[in-house]
């Protein structure tokens, strides 16, 4: 009697990316600021660089649903952006723009618990969970100190360190972050990028941001120019490397951190050429 055969194992379904991009072109005052981009970002840190002008801030926005594309399509998990209902959008996807006025004599916390909105509704019943929401994101964002003062009279770098709380506090898996560590000092750089360290594993952090050092210690960096892709690829990818020297030439070189090993940065190319 021959045995039967061993049944199959079954595969896993290949789970979807949370954010896709593919042939996307976005156009802004008659002028093509985004060109044939196709870009597929996952769970980690992701950080969006380039030259003034490369589109990043564009790219971003486009991600997020607020800059409609000449062509293409942006999906979230596999379905494209705009078939998702615009709650469900706000509870999945958080964004943070380069700068954000619009606090007016609002608290921290009250500007912090805005970022509930997508959970409660404008006029919506609180619960328990969103305060302890907006509690663990002034927490991470080091603004509990200062929780009751209004917003408009702290400085540029606090008011960032509370907007970014305020979408630590939609609870979305999804976070796109112009210039997070704009006006902030280095210290609280620092600190920002260990929390986008301890995010990447439960979250797509997507940041743009001009310091390459900093970017270098996201998971992958995307790099553009002149509003397309000119590389994507992870912080110790040597092609990465080769193209942000050539980017940004001849201001930096990308060495490795002695101070971190694996880890690299961008190194000043000196003024003066060597006697």
């Amino acid at each position: 009697m021959q045995p039967l055969p061993a049944t199959p194992t079954p595969q896993p379904e290949p789970i979807a990316a949370p954010l896709q991009c593919r042939g996307l072109q976005v156009r802004l005052n008659g002028q093509l600021v985004l060109q044939d981009v196709n870009l597929t970002l996952r769970r980690g840190w992701t950080a969006l660089v380039g030259p003034n002008g490369a589109g990043k801030s564009t790219l971003l926005r486009a991600l997020a649903g607020l800059e409609p594309p000449l062509q293409g399509q942006v999906s979230l998990h596999a379905r494209p952006l705009n078939n998702h209902w615009m709650q469900m959008r706000a509870q999945t996807l958080a964004w943070l723009p380069q700068q954000d006025h619009g606090s007016g004599d609002l608290t921290v916390r009250e500007t912090v618990g805005l970022g509930r909105m997508p959970h409660t509704g404008l006029w919506g019943r609180w619960h328990a969970a969103d305060d302890q929401a907006v509690q663990d994101a002034m927490h991470r964002t080091d603004c509990l100190a200062w929780q009751d003062r209004p917003v408009q009279r702290l400085s540029g770098g606090e008011r960032q360190r509370v907007h970014l709380a305020r979408a630590l506090a939609t609870g979305a898996s999804i976070l796109l972050l112009d210039e997070p560590t704009a006006h902030l000092d280095p210290p609280h750089q620092w600190a920002l990028a260990r929390l986008f360290r301890e995010l990447a594993a439960t979250h797509t952090v997507v940041t743009v941001l001009h310091d390459l050092t900093l970017a270098l210690q996201a998971d992958e960096v995307v790099a553009l120019a002149a509003g397309r892709l000119q590389a994507h690829g992870a912080h110790d990818d040597t092609h990465l490397h080769r193209t942000l020297e050539r980017l940004f030439a001849p201001a930096v070189s990308i060495e490795p951190l002695r101070i971190s090993p694996g880890r690299f940065g961008a190194v000043p190319m000196p003024l003066e050429p060597p006697a």
